[in-house]
């Protein structure tokens, strides 16, 4: 059921000092459209028997672009329907013995497109999930007999392109292939998704199919550009959302400060998490609905057991209808999940970005968005799983004590008057394009007029490969002479190396999995693990064979992994004046070592050690953006270089996300007052991906706008020295040390003029 008004309004009441905006999303009616003639009649009869009687307008389009052979990418709101686009094309040609193929981001959409495959029921129609879950003789059956296969872009690149010989059956007859929510392919991700859908096209090409594209992605800017280049083939964009959209308020969100005894007597706010523990707690108390989003694991679990914690008192019929959602538990686990929120056994979720994505999530009545998600998009998508159906709907967005967040809530013109970003991705890449070089010569003997296909950059890639000794040319073209599978020298994630698994020492259980890349700043000795609500410390970390052994503890405080970074410039691409300094994009060789770990009591912050680590450090030659002012042009007022150097970079990082489709752990920093290699003032941003991820380019190319909202979000929080909320940093590896918050707004000065 809809959230009644008056709750929704009770919600918001008493809180009027951390609501800095509410924006009143208007109710849209639904433009129709009528159904296409070649639509098979007994798919249009099953549409109509789950009450899809009439088609909105956007659908209606998409699915004629498609039939008609030309590609399309649907890029309207959330619950706008746009499955209905790719499935009449799909499930009428699988009618006629022809094969489509599905790629979802995750495995939970995958799922939950196949569920309501199976709720529609049309006849004749073989569906099957292929993912790392799927048995193997379930395997066996989906490549021989599916006519709608629904997978993953891992499982193409792994199990399907390698091996496609024995998918021939499925391949010579593939007429559309479905990349859904493909904005989400960003990043170094989606440079190398983009590479597995070039090989996909030559494969099918060398078995004589020539797939059309039907892609569907949240609203996002030029989104026929960005799906071009994800695919490499012309797209045309359907981008007038046609379905009905209930009246939402969405409200900003800025939490109060409680004390003045943060770092440099900075201002401490209360906890985002906390906040939204509160409100999540008065929404299902009020009989609501919700889903609250959070940005890491953790944050889920604690968000989870808080609001447990209080219904405790105000409402304990409702205390175990509230869990939290969030990658690295078990498959099973998830499936539990899942299948407890369709049934409406659950009453919320506290869910990191899995369940942003198009799983049906119906009859919420609200959304709690605990911290900026990264992008417009994300935003939107994540708004948007309220309100299904037509429903009225309440967001909040929660601000961290973060540059980022503080900017947003405190100018709404740049959420609600500004469009989605576009998405930012590089195909060109060297570390991502060599790998499928290989994988596409092992596929298929790579010929000179392949190269074409996979961009600029091949012809220089594949002499590299090689000179390496692992393609060699031969009459019919370039061949894999390397050792094993060639698809595994890619790994599509970017984590850089094999899971970490998390085991009970005492019992030898699998507790889950972390990210290599996140291993050594959340699972080092003596880091504290949340699992389900149960807090662990980890014994050791066994880098050799990749696990942590955990046993489970109480403790009062949390862990906060401390490193060092060197950078070197290896060479500068591009350089042109900024104000009184000069900007430079380029690649960069950078050295990252965790080198030891603060211990923080829980809710104060309050510092009780600082313990040594032992770890080697990580190598990694990316792309940076950065600039330099000579000695004449500091000002006086950044008395402490240094400090002024470091604030600067720290907010730089911060504001970044406002100008690429990233968040600040995508990217890094380094400042120094006189550089090695430059032997001036500079500051550095870089790409945390070997070889770039196109996010540094971004901010090269749009250096103006983005420092001039780093230098405005520094002038615009309330703090004296500097605070969370514009100089400092949460991934500072040398605990926020020094900064000079005045002297980063006269640097920036320098650079894009004084603020007005």
């Amino acid at each position: 059921m809809a959230l009644a008004s008056s709750l929704l309004d009770s919600v918001l009441a008493g809180r009027s000092d951390r609501v800095t905006h509410v924006e009143v999303i208007a109710k849209r009616s639904a433009s129709t459209a009528p159904w296409p003639a070649w639509v098979d009649p007994v798919v249009r009869e099953k549409f109509g028997a789950v009450g899809v009687r009439e088609l909105w307008s956007h659908q209606a389009e998409a699915a004629d672009l498609a039939w008609q052979g030309r590609s399309v990418v649907v890029a309207t709101g959330t619950a706008s329907g746009k499955s209905v686009a790719y499935l009449l094309p799909a499930l009428t040609a699988a009618r006629a013995s022809g094969t489509s193929l599905y790629l979802a981001p995750t495995k939970a959409l995958a799922a939950d497109q196949a569920r309501a495959l199976g709720a529609l029921g049309v006849p004749d129609v073989f569906t099957a999930i292929l993912d790392g879950d799927t048995p193997i003789q379930a395997r066996d059956a989906a490549r021989d007999h599916a006519h709608y296969l629904l997978t993953n872009p891992d499982m193409l690149h792994r199990s399907i392109l390698p091996r496609h010989h024995r998918w021939a059956r499925f391949l010579r007859a593939l007429r559309f292939v479905v990349v859904d929510e493909c904005h989400m392919y960003r990043g170094v991700f989606g440079s190398h998704v983009a590479q597995v859908l070039r090989r996909l096209r030559r494969v099918c090409a060398q078995h004589g199919s020539e797939p059309v594209w039907v892609l569907a992605s949240a609203t996002t800017s030029d989104p026929d550009r960005s799906a071009q280049r994800l695919t490499g083939v012309n797209i045309t964009a359907v981008e007038m959302d046609g379905s009905p959209a209930g009246r939402k308020r969405f409200a900003l969100w800025d939490p109060p400060v409680e004390s003045k005894g943060g770092e440099h007597g900075a201002p401490v706010r209360r906890s985002t998490l906390a906040e939204a523990a509160d409100v999540t707690t008065d929404l299902v108390a009020g009989g609501a609905r919700t889903v609250t989003f959070v940005r890491s694991r953790r944050a889920a679990e604690t968000v989870a057991a808080m609001t447990r914690h209080k219904l405790d008192t105000v409402a304990p019929d409702v205390r175990d209808r509230v869990a939290a959602y969030r990658g690295g538990y078990l498959p099973e686990e998830r499936r539990d999940l899942e299948h407890a929120l369709h049934t409406g056994e659950l009453r919320a979720l506290a869910a990191t970005t899995a369940l942003e994505l198009g799983v049906d999530v119906s009859g919420l009545d609200s959304v709690i968005i605990a911290g900026w998600p990264g992008t417009r998009a994300s935003l939107w998508q994540q708004a948007g799983r309220a309100g299904r159906s037509g429903a009225d709907a309440l967001a909040v967005l929660i601000a961290r004590d973060d540059p980022l967040d503080q900017y947003f809530v405190h100018h709404p013109e740049a959420i609600f008057g500004t469009p989605a970003e576009a998405t930012v991705l590089d195909p060109d890449n060297p570390y991502v394009l060599g790998p499928h070089l290989c994988a596409a010569a092992q596929e298929v003997p790579l010929t000179d007029a392949d190269l074409a296909l996979f961009g600029p950059a091949a012809p220089e890639v594949v002499a590299s490969l090689d000179r390496q000794r692992l393609l060699r040319r031969r009459a019919v073209g370039w061949h894999w002479v390397g050792r094993g599978w060639a698809a595994d020298l890619a790994d599509l994630r970017g984590s850089a190396g094999a899971v970490i698994h998390l085991v009970e020492e005492e019992t030898g259980r699998l507790l889950g999995t972390v990210d290599p890349g996140q291993a050594h700043t959340t699972v080092h000795a003596g880091a504290v693990y949340v699992h389900q609500g149960e807090t662990y410390l980890v014994e050791r970390l066994d880098l050799d064979e990749d696990v942590a052994f955990v046993r489970p503890d109480t403790v009062d405080y949390t862990t906060i992994a401390r490193d060092v970074t060197e950078l070197r410039i290896v060479e500068v691409d591009q350089h042109e004046p900024l104000g009184a300094g000069t900007l430079h994009f380029g690649t960069v060789d950078v050295s990252n070592q965790v080198v030891g770990y603060l211990k923080r009591r829980i809710g104060s912050g309050e510092f009780l050690g600082d313990e040594e680590l032992d770890l080697p450090p990580r190598e990694l030659r990316t792309k940076a953006v950065w600039w330099t002012l000579s000695d004449d042009r500091i000002p006086v007022a950044a008395t402490d270089t240094p400090g002024a150097a470091h604030a600067a970079e720290h907010a730089a990082i911060g504001l970044l996300p406002l100008v690429a489709t990233c968040d600040r752990w995508d990217i890094g920093g380094l400042s120094s007052a006189v550089h090695a290699d430059t032997g001036l003032l500079t500051v550095f941003v870089y790409d945390g991906h070997a070889g770039g991820a196109g996010f540094a380019e971004r901010g090269y190319a749009k250096a103006a706008e983005w420092l001039t909202a780093t230098r405005d979000a520094i002038v615009d929080c309330g703090c004296p020295d500097g605070c969370p909320s514009c100089v400092q940093s949460p991934k500072c590896g040398n605990g926020n040390e020094p900064l000079h918050k005045a002297g980063a707004v006269a640097l920036l000065g320098e650079l894009v003029g004084p603020p007005p």
